[in-house]
């Protein structure tokens, strides 16, 4: 080989190491970029199952929103908590003298003290809504619909933020086995009868110790149902996840005041039913006694349904106001 020869060699490879290095460079800038826009990209929670459940975005088709002028009670056609009392309305939404902070913990199924440090007049001033959509809503759509108009009319802007916080953990009281009445679902709710959904007959009078016995009401729906004694109250679920049942489970009805988590591993779908004395628990913690003879709530969901709730911390989804104002005259 000649000098000639060994120089072209030797300036080939350095172009070659040259080149390689340039490579690993550009390689390693571009996983650098990525990494670093995944981190700053924010990671939005997901939305609350309930809103899935109702049908996603709807609103109004005629509203009215006005300062109240009136010092008579707050009145509206139906309780506007996070509780799912409620008598269908036609469409109608009617609510006089209601403060704004009333609407949006009704809109986003939060109670007011979830949603604290805004300005005052969100508290203090009053205003009359009333509005209107054809067909038959359920409560949880008019939520979707108040979602609607607070936007337009409040200019309301709101987005999630997950922290850590006091929690409660749905679990198995014993490993791998369910209550009485908690059943996975004799039929997938896109296929249920028409019979299971509108026109069977009504079950015998509802007990906590006959077993599992539902209403006819639709696939897919949980809430209050009728209990065997005014002193009672009962819940119930057709189709239903364990992650459904388990946000459901927070509630002014129940009295279990923090989010609550599913950790039973249960996959699919479930039926159930759950009746307990109405008497409150003191703490509404595991193990509280209360001074009624019958059941407790969490006494009655580990007899009926083989859960329990574990107090522990975990992530909490909290709805941040980013904007609000005054609305407009109607």
């Amino acid at each position: 080989m000649t000098d000639r020869d060994g120089e072209a060699l030797s300036a080939w490879r350095n172009l070659l190491i040259a080149a390689l290095a340039l490579t690993v460079l550009l390689v390693v800038g571009a996983l650098t970029v990525t990494l670093r826009a995944q981190a700053q990209t924010p990671q939005s929670p997901a939305v609350p199952e309930w809103q899935t459940a109702a049908g996603g975005k709807m609103a109004f088709e005629i509203a009215s929103v006005k300062p109240s002028k009136s010092n008579d009670p707050p009145d509206s056609s139906f309780p506007l908590g996070p509780g799912d009392g409620y008598v269908p309305t036609g469409g109608l939404f009617t609510a006089s003298n209601q403060p704004l902070i009333a609407y949006i913990g009704f809109a986003y199924k939060l109670r007011e003290s979830d949603l604290p440090g805004l300005q005052a007049w969100v508290y203090n001033d009053r205003f009359d809504v009333e509005a209107r959509r054809q067909g038959n809503p359920t409560k949880d759509q008019m939520r979707l619909m108040m979602q609607s108009l607070l936007a337009d009319r409040f200019k309301l802007a709101v987005h999630t933020a997950t922290k850590q916080g006091p929690v409660f953990a749905l679990v198995l009281s014993k490993p791998g086995k369910t209550g009485p009445q908690l059943q996975r679902e004799a039929k997938p709710c896109s296929t249920a009868s028409a019979q299971q959904t509108a026109g069977a007959p009504p079950p015998a009078p509802p007990s906590s110790k006959t077993g599992l016995q539902l209403p006819s009401f639709p696939c897919g729906s949980i809430g209050q149902i009728p209990a065997s004694a005014p002193e009672r109250g009962r819940l119930g679920g057709r189709g239903i996840t364990m992650g459904r049942i388990a946000d459901f489970l927070k509630n002014p009805y129940t009295g279990i005041d923090r989010p609550v988590l599913d950790r039973t591993g249960l996959t699919g779908a479930f039926d159930f039913s759950l009746e307990w004395s109405i008497e409150p628990d003191p703490a509404q913690l595991p193990g509280s006694q209360s001074a009624d003879t019958g059941s407790t709530f969490l006494q009655a969901l580990q007899e009926q349904l083989g859960l329990k709730l574990k107090s522990t911390a975990g992530p909490v989804d909290v709805l941040v106001i980013d904007h609000v104002e005054r609305p407009s005259e109607n």
